[in-house]
Formats: C-alpha cells, structure tokens, sequence
C-alpha cells in the first residue's frame, strides 16, 4: 500500500532529522477501549501499550496496540502505527498520520490524517479518511474538542465532545452522522495515572443494543489506569 510505504518514510526521516530521540513506552489496562463513542470490545477489558519516539525538532511516532473484539474470529488485535510533527508550549500544534492495522482481517486496515491544535488545557483536532473501515472511497471526518483541567492535588476534569460525518460512517455504521462525548475525573500517583469517565455514544442509533454488545453505543462508565516508562524520580 502507497500510503503505509509513506507512512514508514515518514518515520525514517523524523529519525535521521534528529541524531537523539527520546524513547518511551505507556501500559494501560481499561475497563472497555471504547473509540469514538463506540466500544471496541464488546464493553470487556482491554490491555494496551505503545512505544512512541520525539526528537527536539517536534518529529514524533510510533506504535500502539489493543485487543479487540468485533465477534466470530479475526480480528482480536488492533495495531496503530502514526507518526507526526508539532510543537508548542502554552500554543500547541500538531500534524500527523495514523495507520489502523488488524491482524487477521487486513481488509478493514484503513488510514487517516489530522491537525490539531491547543492552548493549555484545551484541545481541537480534526482527522480524515478517505477509506474508513477499510472502504475504498469512504470519506469520514472526526472533529473534536479536549479537556484536561488541572484541579488541586493533582486531580483533572475531563472532558470530550466528537462529531462524525461522512459517506464513510453510514457505509460503516448505516447512518450518516453523529455524535458522541465524555466527562469525568482523572488522578495521578506517583507514576501512575487514574481516570473515571462517563462516555456516552447513544447519538449513534443503529449500534444500540446489538447482540452480545459487539460494537455497542451504549453510554458506560469506564474506569483506566495507565503508567508512563521509563519512570524518573519525580514521582509523588
């Protein structure tokens, strides 16, 4: 595929663009990896992890992983490849792409490109398929809007708002557009990080009440502990 040998260029290049890359690594375990307002995992637990590069000129990437469940056999497994560019302090700014892989099951493999930009606490972002679900041809926009407030003894408030559109979703999903969004309250300690969301996907009509949950919209509550490596001293 074109698009995946671009992909790994781009990713070749943001490592010789910098002769040292900071490289770290995230551990995850989740309650139900629910994406978009959909679960991924037929509202079951999911363990995930990911080993990611960043060099000073704002070159970034690398891989994360999943398990999933969509019912029958393959795929069990999602793997996301990215790389990107950006920058920021107070402003951020960020630019990238995204391969979704699924072992198993390469014909629902499908790629995606987003900007997004920040202040502080606040974050937007748009991304944009043109083969979602694997589709040739299926246009899918995601537009969506962060929070991540800081509150004292190191409590956050959490929030999300995502919208969906395109030929792509209802070629997808049956219908054309939605939405779907989340609150909660995140809590770090020492090296680790705690959330409690409430994440409800129910705009999306035609995956309530599916049989056995797979793909279900359903509004949860999900509950996530994740860790950062390699840990330094600075914890609390």
């Amino acid at each position: 595929m074109k698009f995946t040998h671009g992909i790994a260029a781009l990713v070749m290049m943001a490592s010789a663009a910098a002769a040292h890359a900071e490289i770290t690594g995230t551990l995850a375990a989740t309650t139900d990896y629910n994406w978009r307002g959909v679960t991924q995992t037929a509202q079951d637990p999911a363990l995930q992890g990911s080993l990611d590069f960043s060099t000073e000129m704002g070159f970034h990437g690398g891989a994360w992983a999943s398990n999933v469940d969509f019912g029958g056999g393959d795929p069990n497994v999602e793997i996301d490849l990215y790389a990107g560019w950006g920058g920021g302090e107070t402003f951020l700014w960020d630019v990238g792409v995204l391969y979704y892989i699924y072992p198993g099951a390469s014909d629902v493999n499908f790629t995606e490109i987003y900007g997004s930009l920040g202040w502080e606490w606040i974050t937007g972002k748009v991304s944009y398929s043109w083969n979602f679900g694997g589709y040739a041809g299926a246009d899918a926009y995601y537009y969506e809007a962060n929070v991540d407030y800081p509150l004292p003894a190191n409590f956050s408030l959490l929030g999300h708002f995502g919208y969906s559109d395109g030929n792509g979703i209802e070629t997808a999903y049956g219908q054309d557009n939605y939405f779907d969004w989340a609150a909660g309250v995140g809590y770090t300690w020492n090296h680790f990080d705690f959330s409690l969301k409430y994440v409800d996907g129910e705009d999306l009509e035609t995956l309530l009440d599916t049989p056995r949950d797979i793909s279900n919209s359903e509004a949860v509550v999900i509950f996530t502990v994740s860790t950062s490596f390699p840990w330094t001293n600075d914890g609390e």
